[in-house]
């Protein structure tokens, strides 16, 4: 995101330089374009986003199709990061990922509820930073964008992992 910020800057003060009246002399080599590089973090992060308002469907794993929150993850992290995750909640959370508490969370990992009343995960859902997730909650919504600290999210929240580990991020 940090990268992002500074190439808006960037492009800005070019702006302003040339709307000053005064212009550089031309260069006198042909410089190449600034390059914005992108995280595996922030391509889930902005896949994630990207896909709020898709309609929920039981089992659907694609933006045509619909999606479930599982299918929802497993597609933004396959399409976002190449990361290929398992299809289901349970599977997600049993992976050998590292847990983070909740006041550790970072944008990209996985946040999971128990929403039926046992302390069994059956949702979850992608952190996007700033206390918000992304998930696809119940037949008849909408892939949508919550507040962990609502009372219902806070009061179902069992665990957080971390797919995207450093070592990985730094590989891509």
């Amino acid at each position: 995101m940090q990268s992002m910020a500074r190439f808006s800057l960037l492009i800005c003060f070019a702006f302003l330089a040339a709307c000053a009246g005064r212009q550089a002399p031309p260069p006198s080599f042909d410089p190449a374009p600034p390059q914005v590089l992108s995280s595996p973090t922030e391509d889930v992060m902005f896949r994630a986003l990207g896909l709020v308002g898709t309609p929920y469907r039981y089992g659907g794993n694609t933006p045509e199709s619909g999606f479930d929150c599982s299918g929802l993850i497993g597609f933004v992290y396959r399409d976002a990061a190449g990361i290929q995750l398992p299809r289901s909640t349970r599977e997600m959370v049993a992976q050998r990922t590292p847990k983070v508490a909740s006041d550790a969370l970072q944008t990209g990992d996985l946040v999971f509820f128990a929403t039926g009343g046992a302390r069994q995960v059956n949702h979850a859902g992608i952190y996007v930073g700033e206390g918000r997730f992304v998930h696809a909650p119940s037949s008849g919504g909408t892939v949508r964008l919550d507040r962990l600290e609502q009372a219902y999210w806070r009061n179902s929240f069992l665990e957080a992992r971390r797919v995207l580990q450093p070592e990985r991020m730094a590989l891509n």
